[in-house]
C-alpha cells in the first residue's frame, strides 16, 4: 500500500511517499531530514496529537488549554471525556497544570490563558 505525506516537522513541508504493508515499511522517498523519516514512521505506526481544547470554570469564563506533549490519537475522545469532567474553581495562570499525566500518557493538560475566577 501507498500513503503521501506532508512533513509537519519544519517549514519546508517536504512531500514524502511512503510504501508499507500491514504495519511493516517497505520505502520512504521524498523527505530531505531523518526527522521526515521520523514523522511518517510515527504517523503510520502510532499517530499522536497535542489536545487543544477549553476547561470550564465554576463562573462564565472557559480556559483554554492544551497538552504539553502530543499524546496517541485513538485517545483523544477518552482525554476530552477526562478534561470535560473538570471545573476549574481558582484561578490560573499561564502554564499551571490541569490535569497532570491524563490517562498515563505522561502528557500533562496545561493552562494556555489566564483566568481570575
Amino acid at each position: 500500500m501507498k500513503r503521501d505525506f506532508t512533513c509537519i516537522v519544519c517549514p519546508k513541508g517536504c512531500q514524502i511517499h511512503a510504501e508499507f504493508e500491514g504495519s511493516k515499511i517497505i520505502n520512504i522517498e521524498g523527505h530531505t531530514c531523518k526527522r521526515g523519516v521520523a514523522y511518517v514512521t510515527d504517523e503510520l505506526t502510532c499517530p499522536k496529537r497535542t489536545l487543544t481544547t477549553t476547561v470550564a470554570t465554576n463562573s462564565d469564563i472557559m480556559v483554554p488549554v492544551r497538552t504539553n506533549a502530543a499524546v496517541p490519537k485513538e485517545l483523544l475522545f477518552d482525554c476530552m471525556k477526562e478534561i470535560n469532567k473538570i471545573v476549574l474553581d481558582k484561578s490560573v495562570k499561564t502554564g499551571d497544570i490541569i490535569i497532570k499525566d491524563i490517562l498515563g500518557t505522561g502528557a500533562d493538560v496545561i493552562a494556555t490563558g489566564d483566568a481570575e475566577l
